[in-house]
This record gives structure tokens, C-alpha cells and sequence, in this order.
């Protein structure tokens, strides 16, 4: 087992920060989900940056339970209820997302509102270099996640209900303005890089062509894959979802192959070839295919962008952990990363 497995994988006893009454949340269990039966064990899921994520155990039955964290939040940030509105229209689909059973948003109940989900059993990949596998496998998965991402993309979000669940438009616009507010609400120190991002994003933001549901999050650790199939059976971690620019999304996952690997565990660089990962150019051309694109022009532009995007959520978490309510205990170690990404990620942005 890898490093970041043993960082990430499984469960751990509830940290007391995160501690709830579990007696009050086994009654809404109760009166909510169906079949439901205790006695109720709840450990918490060690992944995850931002929204605390809890397993329940029953005799007969696992279920998934996500909160917003308790205490002073960033403004938007942690919408546990659009998680569960957009997999519930997606689960109608058969899009792979868990089986949603029931939304809290009384705070009386655990004290943050939350949702409870069914426990999908499979692999999470936390190393994105898939160590231990064979190169054929690897390019298996990573076939399995494009075609996942491009068959959300291909979705008529209207004709599932999810008309209204955000702007169909300026989506850049939106997001450059919504992260800049975030990061400057969290901001812990000056960091000039991303001072000129700030100012350097909006001037260049291409025209949006398409607009589809996009995850926000699009990653290989935000999937879980079938136990022994190169399969993707859920796709998690909602809480950026909206309707936006689909190539933004898409771009998200993609900085995975700009990125150096001590900035990310990225692939920049690598010789991807031995690994059986596909290059840039080939993930690319797989999602076009699937989307019915020509190509992304402007690709730097969607780099810049997501590393800034990227940024300003590293610093909502590790501004969080100062305040000692974030999900994980390595989010201090976020902190550090801001500088060196928004720097690099203004570097890219001079090659557009």
C-alpha cells in the first residue's frame, strides 16, 4: 500500500472537532431512510478536504453521511444541498453516482445540515500513478474516467430538472469573481502571484460556447471504481457542481499532466508512455471524440485558470485548519502550496 493510501484510504474514529450526537442522528434515521435498522456505529472517512464525510455502519447496512463542517464558513462554500440535488437527478439517469436516501437541513438534528447516501463499495485511487498495476490497467482507468467525464458532459441537464441549478452563462466571469472572493476572504498573507491573476483572468477569459453540469472537482480520487473492473461506479464530491463551461471541468482533471509533481503529484515531464497513462495530447483527443470537439484552443488559459482556481481552495482549507474545524489534519500542509502554485500558475498564463 502507497503512501497516500495510508493517508487516505479507510476510516478513522471521529475526530472531537467533528463530533456529533449520534443518538439524535439514529431518530432522523429513523423517521428517514427506509429499511433503516441500528444499532449506529459512525467512524469518519480519513480523505477528503472539505466537507466532513462520516461511514455508517448498521448490522444489515452501510450508508454514507456528508455535513458542512461547524463553524465560521466561507460564503457558498460546503453546499451539502446541492450535492444532493444534482445526484439525485443524476442517479435517475444512471450516471454513476450512490443512491441518495434522505436531506437534513435542520441544524438541530448533528448541528450542520447534511445528507446520508448509500455506502458504494469499490477502489478510490488516491496515488494518480496507480502503483502496483500494469500499464495496460492503468490506461483502462484513465479510458474509464475520461468517458465518465464526457458522458456527464453529454447530459440534457434541462430535461433532468436541473434547469435552474446555475447560470448559463459567463461562466468565467462568475467563477474567477467567486474565487477571488473566496481567496481574499481567506487570505492569510499577500501573495503577489495571485494579485495578478486576480486581475490578469477576467481580460482573457475565452467566450463560452457550450454549457453542460460540471463536477468542479473532477478527479481520480473523486471517483470510485468497480473492485475489480475498469469501471467507474460513483462519482463523488459535488460540492462545486454547477452549470458552467464544460471545458473548464474538463480542463480541471487535465492539470494533472501540467503540473510537476511535487506541486501536485503531477505528471509534467514523466514519461507517461512506460506507465501506460495516456499523454496530454491523447487524454485530449479521447474527450473531443467523445464530446464532438475539434480540439480546446486556448488551453493555456484553462491551466492558468484551474492552478488559480485551485489555489483559492487550498487556501479556503488551510484558512480553515487555523480555525481547527477542517475535515482532514494535513490541511495545514495546503497552506504552503498556494505561493508556488500561483506562481506557476502565472507563469503559464504569459504563454497565452
Amino acid at each position: 500500500m502507497t503512501d497516500l493510501n495510508e493517508q487516505f484510504s479507510g476510516t478513522k474514529t471521529v475526530t472531537d472537532a467533528l463530533k456529533f450526537d449520534e443518538s439524535a442522528l439514529d431518530a432522523w434515521m429513523t423517521a428517514h431512510v427506509g429499511d433503516y435498522a441500528g444499532p449506529l456505529t459512525v467512524t469518519q472517512f480519513k480523505g477528503g478536504q472539505s466537507n466532513p464525510t462520516y461511514k455508517l455502519d448498521t448490522p444489515s447496512a452501510s450508508y454514507v453521511l456528508r455535513r458542512k463542517p461547524p463553524g465560521k464558513l466561507l460564503p457558498s462554500a460546503h453546499a451539502v444541498d446541492r450535492e444532493f440535488t444534482v445526484m439525485s437527478a443524476l442517479g435517475k439517469t444512471g450516471f454513476p453516482v450512490p443512491k441518495m436516501h434522505g436531506l437534513c437541513e435542520d441544524e438541530s438534528v448533528i448541528g450542520t445540515p447534511f445528507y446520508v447516501m448509500d455506502f458504494v463499495k469499490g477502489r478510490i485511487f488516491w496515488d494518480p500513478y496507480l502503483p502496483g498495476m500494469e500499464p495496460d490497467e492503468r490506461a483502462a482507468l484513465y479510458d474509464a474516467s475520461n468517458a465518465t467525464l464526457a458522458q456527464l458532459h453529454n447530459i440534457d441537464y434541462a430535461a433532468i430538472g436541473l434547469g435552474d441549478y446555475g447560470k448559463p452563462g459567463n461562466y468565467f466571469d462568475r467563477q474567477i469573481g467567486r474565487w477571488t472572493k473566496q481567496y481574499k476572504a481567506a487570505e492569510t498573507r499577500p501573495i503577489p502571484a495571485m494579485d495578478k491573476l486576480i486581475e490578469w483572468l477576467p481580460e482573457h477569459a475565452p467566450e463560452q460556447e457550450r454549457t453542460s453540469i460540471v463536477h468542479g472537482d473532477y478527479r481520480l480520487d473523486n471517483m470510485m471504481f468497480h473492485p475489480t473492473e475498469p469501471k467507474v461506479i460513483a462519482v463523488l464530491d459535488w460540492e462545486l457542481s454547477t452549470l458552467g463551461d464544460p471545458l473548464a471541468d474538463f480542463t480541471y482533471q487535465l492539470m494533472q499532466w501540467r503540473t510537476p509533481k511535487d506541486i501536485r503529484n503531477g505528471f509534467l515531464r514523466v514519461d507517461l508512455k512506460s506507465h501506460g497513462i495516456p499523454t496530454e495530447d491523447e487524454y485530449v483527443k479521447a474527450y473531443c471524440e467523445r464530446t464532438g470537439r475539434d480540439g480546446i484552443p486556448k488551453l493555456d488559459f484553462y491551466i492558468s485558470y484551474n492552478i488559480f482556481r485551485l489555489a483559492g481552495i487550498a487556501q479556503g482549507v488551510y484558512a480553515r485548519s487555523l480555525q481547527g474545524n477542517a475535515s482532514n489534519e494535513r490541511a495545514k500542509d495546503l497552506g504552503a502550496l498556494v505561493e508556488p502554485m500561483a506562481e506557476y500558475a502565472w507563469e503559464i498564463a504569459q504563454k497565452v
